[in-house]
């Protein structure tokens, strides 16, 4: 089975998203993401163009967040499409989250 294409998306209010974009970016900058994860920090990876390209070499040292089914990102400045690559890294990134 082929994976959905995956995004790196940046809202300079929300921060970093991860997901599957349901919707395409018109005049009013709102992107809905499903199976989405915020990228809170990340190592391995110099920039998100790089992360997008290659995933981390560091996924231990990363936080990303739990899976959201959906969310809605509002005023996004940036979308990166990620390739296999990377997504099976980041994919493969421990969810961050308090226990």
């Amino acid at each position: 089975m082929e994976k959905k294409q995956k995004y790196i998306l940046r809202s300079p209010e929300a921060g970093v998203f991860y997901g599957e974009m349901a919707n395409e970016i018109d005049a009013t900058r709102i992107v809905k993401i499903t199976n989405a994860r915020q990228i809170w920090f990340w190592e391995g990876a110099a920039t998100l163009m790089q992360l997008a390209k290659h995933g981390t070499t560091k996924p231990d040292a990363c936080k990303f967040t739990v899976t959201v089914d959906e969310i809605t990102i509002c005023n996004v400045s940036e979308i990166i499409p990620c390739t296999e690559e990377a997504m099976k890294s980041i994919d493969s990134v421990k969810e961050w989250k308090e226990e």
